[in-house]
């Protein structure tokens, strides 16, 4: 953990490399954790499955882009460094404004997450 998902418009898979190279190298060292621990899940959302202000998007307009982090309790200056380190590169990758880029942290208690059957909480040492 974490597990990160990124909905953003279709990229080819070049670019889902760079992304995952961004969201990997800026978590690991915001979070003081190793790359093992990091999964990128892509959710591609065309344009025409996205809308902002009731409005259906267009190729025309900038889309916004949403990261969401599902991760153990960090503190609030590992947060701002994850979004500092996150939102430049992915803008410039994708070509949007920074503006664009919205990343939310869902910070989760070890005993609210569980793996192969067991909370984490529950694991020893």
């Amino acid at each position: 953990m974490p597990f990160i998902e990124f909905l953003a418009p279709p990229m080819d898979e070049a670019m889902r490399q760079d992304a995952a190279g961004i969201v990997t190298e800026s978590l690991c060292s915001a979070f003081g954790a190793g790359p093992q621990t990091m999964t990128v899940y892509f959710l591609d959302v065309p344009a025409s499955h996205y809308a902002h202000a009731g409005k259906i998007g267009s190729s025309e307009s900038a889309q916004r882009v949403f990261v969401k982090v599902h991760a153990y309790r960090r503190d609030v200056s590992a947060r701002r460094e994850a979004a500092r380190a996150l939102t430049s590169p992915l803008a410039k990758l994708l070509a949007l404004p920074e503006a664009a880029i919205c990343i939310y942290f869902f910070d989760r208690a070890l005993d609210e997450v569980a793996h192969a059957g067991h909370l984490a909480s529950d694991k020893p040492a």
